[in-house]
Formats: structure tokens, C-alpha cells, sequence
């Protein structure tokens, strides 16, 4: 059920970024218990000239970084799950990019359940008619 945004100072080939979904995929049911059959990923490749940390360009600095953001349902997820994730993911992607600035980011973002969903129903709803129905 997550959404993950994924941007990348680095052009990846279709094996790479097919590789990147995967692991992402196999990171975020590994950590934050997420079905990979509900979890969709967009990756977007930025220019190093296009990315800039106090206001220099990665060009200019000769490095690489990535922002993602996942949305996941509020509660659904403790603190260490969180940690673990970030922690996780930031070493992975470091194996990808050699020279990965430390202004790296990775965000957890939690979502009110009557306020998130897929497929025209909200979470809560899905949370309420799954206690209905046992």
C-alpha cells in the first residue's frame, strides 16, 4: 500500500532501476512489514546540475545524493521500524551512488488512515470492513 518517490542523481540503465525497485521492494516488506503486491514505486533521475547543496550543484561538488519518501498509514509502523528502514536504505543506496553526499534524505511519511488509500477506498475503511467481516 505505500507510494515511495524516489529521486536519484544518477541516470539509471533499465537493469539498474529494475534492480533499485527490487531492493527497495525487499527493503520495505523487510522492515516496514509492506506487501510489495500493494507497493508502488516512481524514480526520477535529476541531473547533478540540477541538484544542489548550499547552493552547489552536485556537478560542481562531485557527488551524488537521493531523496525518498514513502507514504505509509499512521501507526502502522513503530519507531524502530522507522530507524531501521532509513538506516537500511541509505546503505543501500550508497552501493549505488560511490560518492553519496551525506545531505541524503529518507522520509517516513505517516498518513491518516481516512486519508490515504488505493483502489477508491480509504485504509479505514479497509481496517473497519476487515473487523466487520471476521
Amino acid at each position: 500500500m505505500p507510494i515511495i518517490n524516489l529521486k536519484i542523481s544518477k541516470k539509471l540503465t533499465s537493469q539498474e532501476l529494475q534492480s533499485v525497485v527490487n531492493e527497495i521492494t525487499n527493503l520495505t516488506a523487510k522492515h516496514l512489514k509492506k506487501k510489495p503486491e500493494v507497493t508502488a514505486i516512481t524514480v526520477l533521475s535529476v541531473e547533478r546540475t540540477n541538484w544542489f547543496i548550499n547552493s552547489n550543484s552536485l556537478e560542481n561538488l562531485n557527488q551524488d545524493s537521493f531523496y525518498l519518501d514513502i507514504k505509509v498509514t499512521d501507526g502502522t509502523n513503530s519507531k524502530d521500524d522507522k530507524s531501521e528502514y532509513i538506516e537500511a536504505i541509505f546503505n543501500y543506496i550508497r552501493t549505488i551512488l560511490e560518492n553519496l553526499h551525506s545531505e541524503s534524505y529518507v522520509y517516513v511519511e505517516e498518513v491518516k488512515a481516512d486519508a490515504y488509500g488505493f483502489g477508491g477506498f480509504t485504509q479505514e475503511y479497509r481496517y473497519i470492513k476487515n473487523q466487520i467481516n471476521r
